[in-house]
């Protein structure tokens, strides 16, 4: 288990640029379609009553400490906000209670929106969809 202090030395440039513990929204996905991954939503649930994401559990960050047995260790856990700091900290007080496969979506809400919008692919300009 890494103190609070430890790894605050890790957070440099890399750390806040594309370090290792950030994992994009396709990476993510691929790995909870294996059933390796799981998301956690750390946003509250006064934002979740405007944009929530079924894929994904909400443990607003003000709870994680009294739910944090509800995280399992031995899947990569994959967290997100609105737009990265509560994220970051989610990340930093998993890694001090040992939590070692904690990531950091490298993705916003709008690109999980995206993720999801049907798509469609055009054989000939009579499947324009109107």
């Amino acid at each position: 288990m890494n103190t609070f202090e430890d790894l605050l030395k890790q957070f440099d440039l890399n750390f806040f640029g594309t370090g290792s513990h950030k994992i994009s929204l396709e990476k993510a996905m691929s790995l909870k379609q294996e059933n390796k991954a799981v998301f956690i939503d750390v946003r509250s649930k006064e934002e979740l009553a405007y944009v929530s994401f079924g894929f994904a559990s909400n443990i607003p960050i003000s709870e994680l400490p009294q739910r944090i047995n509800e995280i399992p260790e031995d899947k990569t856990v994959v967290l997100f906000c609105a737009s990265g700091p509560r994220a970051t900290i989610a990340y930093a007080f998993l890694q001090v209670n040992g939590y070692k496969n904690a990531r950091i979506l490298t993705d916003g809400l709008g690109d999980i929106a995206s993720y999801f919008k049907p798509r469609y692919v055009l054989k000939n300009q009579k499947d324009l969809m109107i």
